[in-house]
């Protein structure tokens, strides 16, 4: 059995699905201090859903000069690479394959395992939380089982 756990993160931007132009996948953050620390993705939203979260979102598209992730994201890299839709790291010598998004958006994700403050799968979503401010969103409520057991 699987032990599931939620956590509140920004909504930082998204990515395009790959075969139209629909949101694929949510590109989560969370804040240890000041610093927006990229901890994972949502993705597996139906059709309709993907359709809609283009509606939401993209008004609250910036440019990257504007982002707190303008000089890239994890940049410490991560045990799986650089796969598609994973949260991966992204620097600005690469292609923009994200839409940088102001923090407005809090959403509630579900989520089984971690490595260190990251998703180690992609997060499930669950709700938006507008009684969340974005930067209450806080690394610290990512609780990795193996480093509080020990």
């Amino acid at each position: 059995m699987k032990l599931e756990r939620t956590a509140d993160c920004v909504v930082a931007g998204f990515r395009l699905h790959a075969s139209t132009p629909t949101v694929g996948s949510l590109l989560l953050g969370c804040f240890d201090g000041a610093e927006l620390c990229h901890v994972g993705v949502v993705t597996s939203f139906s059709r309709a859903r993907r359709e809609e979260l283009v509606d939401l979102l993209a008004p609250l598209a910036v440019p990257l000069e504007e982002h707190p992730w303008r000089r890239g994201f994890a940049l410490e890299g991560g045990p799986m690479g650089r796969l598609r839709g994973a949260a991966a790291r992204w620097t600005p010598d690469m292609a923009l394959d994200w839409v940088p998004l102001r923090l407005e958006r809090v959403a509630e994700v579900a989520y089984t395992q971690l490595d260190g403050t990251r998703f180690r799968h992609p997060a499930q979503f669950r709700r938006w939380r507008p009684d969340r401010a974005p930067i209450s969103c806080g690394v610290d409520q990512l609780i990795d089982e193996g480093r509080r057991e020990s």
